[in-house]
């Protein structure tokens, strides 16, 4: 169980456990400590049971109907009365309503209320996912009502007050497989004060012009506050209308927008900046692998069917590369890391997984969004207008500490200092690249940083080394976006913008409300004076920006649930099967390995290990047997077995395959002092998993937080806790002479 106040977990019982269920807030009593040493509680009181519908299959078992959770949190069957079961059929995934509560001696008891169907129907995974996460997925009736009314294209009485743009050629960027076209961009050299430099333009489609605050449409996305992606579907923050028409930068079409114009000098500094309301139309629709292509061919295939643009696309490349240098100059954290994409046929079976690759176009695109939400937050700090900043702040004390501990226990001689700045993070990231433990060592580096949140509090971007930024880019997938363009607005109309009501805070804003308190301690220094209150509009700001924060934090972990749904489906096919991978954790009970042909993670039990006994080196996150030395730590390659699959808990488990008796000799060679670090028996109980993940653009070093934070026992909580045992043997202890 979980404490509110942050204190260590409580651990209860399983007969503690009959009368309430996952998700409940109960008040309990430390009565004793179990042989672990952790404090064991019984339930005093439940304090909250939040209304929460149960997804399941139903079960029919001598005589009796039941519904067996998906989600094994749960713990215990529910039972459904014989006329409660409706249209559902045995075998059938269905929606269960609570109709009475668990108790000491009785199962819960509930009612069919919605049937999803059988469990292979494709899409089925998305289902489960958006109703176990609470994700929105079907607009009002008033939303679709007024989606209807828009007009069909621009109308004449639209470009009223805005400026014509459609004569500049500017053109989209995106992937192969994007519907909805959020920017578009162009760019030409200009003379930038005594020099030399270009005017770069960012078009965003303006979604405020349709959006009007308050209205049905308004209400829906700001339930939303993000598009959910799954793969092959989406559940769109915008209704169709205007997500893929009015709001899409489509080609050859007029569309209204809202412009960033730049100013770029040679070094890449923004020399100066506008914004303004425009008419624009795309002149083309290019994809990342088509100007990856042209710029690196001018004279090729793909250039000569587009020879009106290659000279735009060139304009871009310079001053992208201005744009890079000046990154660098900031030190800006940029860690190179895989992220995978799952192609499905038509039936919504895995046929592969393949990386995504990031291509100049890729970071180009990238660089210009970035100056453009940087221009963004300028624009609204300067204006002195509430609005919402991306804030990504530095290390906490305790993981500065943790990777502190980590580098010395590395031998690398880089560290970061008490008040680190991001560039010691890519001077020590520049420093190991061509290391054998690089993976290893960038990955501690990620995972050292926090959360990025929105907040009317601007305290910078860490991982980005800005002073203030802001999202301005994505309005048709992003509530906050929005909101910055309705901000900006009201700047440049001398007037004031007004956040609508908000709706009632549900479960993901609660989760991290607790989660951001949690990392803050309580204040020890007196105020010299009294300071003032935050005024109401602050704190609807406030409430926005944690509404949108957790908004963002649940589509990620309905993504994640359903990638690793399919990849345990996929899996299956391939039992028994030999794959090459790379150890991606190391932990008391055993190795994460991620094959190098499926990029699907699994692990590899302790007692798959071997027969020796292992001691788990917590400073460095390797095991070493004891006997042989074998060392097991991030990067390690080894060769597997797919042995098991458990569907319903979204795990994979591989089996160890010996390879010979040369791994054996060298770890025997290398073998001297023996490595301080905790003993592992071969029978150490099978614990909780952690899954990393790795994604592109500014995500890389925003959401490694987040995955570092997933389940209660993952790889960095058991570093964590490793540091701080090693810190505590070392209390004391005298110096060693030299």
């Amino acid at each position: 169980m979980q404490r509110d106040d942050g204190e260590a977990d409580i651990y209860l019982p399983p007969n503690e456990m009959r009368a309430v269920l996952h998700k409940d807030r109960v008040k309990a009593r430390v009565v004793r400590q179990d042989r672990r040493g952790r404090p064991e509680g019984r339930v005093v009181e439940i304090v909250e049971r939040p209304e929460q519908p149960i997804i399941g299959r139903l079960l029919h078992e001598g005589g009796v109907w039941l519904v067996a959770p998906e989600d094994k949190r749960y713990g215990q069957d529910v039972l459904i009365p014989k006329g409660a079961t409706g249209p559902a059929k045995v075998g059938q995934v269905v929606v269960v309503q609570l109709t009475e509560p668990p108790a000491l001696f009785g199962q819960p008891v509930g009612r069919v209320k919605e049937v999803l169907g059988e469990i292979d129907d494709p899409g089925m995974e998305i289902e489960i996912a958006v109703r176990k996460y609470g994700v929105p997925h079907e607009f009002s009736e008033a939303c679709l009502a007024e989606a209807k009314a828009l007009p069909e294209k621009v109308r004449p009485a639209d470009k009223k007050g805005r400026i014509d743009l459609t004569d500049v050629p500017l053109v989209t960027i995106d992937g192969e497989d994007a519907r909805d076209f959020d920017d578009a961009v162009y760019c030409e050299p200009a003379k930038v004060g005594r020099g030399k430099g270009w005017r770069l333009l960012v078009a965003i489609a303006d979604v405020s012009a349709y959006v009007q605050t308050g209205s049905a449409i308004d209400i829906d996305a700001y339930d939303r506050a993000t598009s959910v992606y799954f793969p092959r579907r989406v559940i769109p923050m915008l209704p169709e209308k205007l997500s893929n028409g009015l709001c899409s930068l489509n080609p050859e079409v007029e569309r209204l927008c809202m412009v960033c114009d730049m100013l770029v000098a040679a070094d890449g500094e923004v020399y100066a900046y506008q914004f303004y309301p425009a008419v624009m139309f795309s002149h083309a629709r290019f994809t990342y692998t088509e100007v990856a292509a042209i710029l690196g061919n001018t004279r090729g295939p793909e250039a000569a069917k587009r020879k009106d643009r290659v000279k735009d696309l060139l304009n871009l490349a310079d001053v992208y590369k201005a744009l890079l240098k000046q990154r660098g100059k900031r030190g800006a954290v940029d860690f190179e890391t895989t992220e995978t994409q799952i192609i499905c046929d038509d039936a919504g079976r895995i046929e592969k997984i393949v990386p995504r690759t990031r291509n100049e176009a890729h970071r180009l695109i990238e660089e210009a969004m970035l100056a453009a939400n940087v221009c963004s937050a300028d624009f609204i700090a300067e204006g002195k207008h509430p609005g919402l900043f991306r804030v990504h702040e530095g290390p906490t004390p305790e993981k500065k500490e943790i990777l502190r501990g980590y580098l010395k226990a590395m031998g690398v001689g880089l560290s970061i200092t008490d008040d680190p700045r991001p560039g010691e993070f890519q001077a020590i990231a520049e420093a190991t690249k061509e290391r054998p433990d690089a993976q290893q060592i960038h990955t501690m580096l990620l995972r050292s940083m926090q959360q990025a949140i929105y907040t009317p509090i601007n305290s910078g971007h860490f991982g980005l080394a800005y002073e203030a930024y802001t999202h301005f880019t994505s309005p048709i997938r992003r509530y906050p976006d929005l909101l910055v363009h309705r901000v900006i607005k009201a700047i440049l109309g001398k007037t004031r913008y007004q956040l609508p009501m908000l709706p009632t805070p549900g479960e993901a804003h609660a989760k991290l409300a607790k989660r951001l308190a949690s990392r803050v301690k309580a204040p020890t220094t007196k105020p010299q004076k009294a300071t003032v209150a935050p005024t109401k509009e602050v704190l609807a700001w406030e409430a926005a920006g944690l509404h949108c924060s957790a908004n963002e934090r649940r589509a990620d972990e309905a993504s994640r649930d359903v990638e690793a749904w399919l990849k345990c489906k996929y899996m299956r096919e391939h039992l028994g099967e030999e794959y090459g991978g790379v150890v991606t954790a190391a932990t008391t009970f055993g190795i994460f390995v991620t094959l190098d042909a499926m990029y699907v993670e699994g692990l590899v039990h302790i007692t798959e290990l071997g027969g020796e006994y292992f001691k788990f080196d917590e400073m460095r996150q390797e095991l070493r047997g004891e006997r042989t030395g074998i060392r097991y730590a991030i990067g390690t390659r080894v060769r597997v077995q797919v042995s098991r699959v458990d569907l319903d808990g979204r795990k994979i488990d591989f089996r160890l395959v010996r390879e010979g008796e040369d791994l054996t000799a060298r770890a025997m060679k290398d073998k001297g002092a023996a490595s301080s670090g905790v003993p592992v028996k071969a029978s150490a109980k099978r614990s909780s998993r952690h899954k990393a993940e790795a994604v592109s653009s500014e995500q890389r070093v925003e959401r490694s937080a987040t995955v570092a934070a997933a389940g209660p026992q993952s790889a960095m909580q058991a570093f964590k806790s490793a540091v701080k045992k090693a810190a505590n043997k070392m209390k004391g202890r005298k110096p060693r002479r030299a």
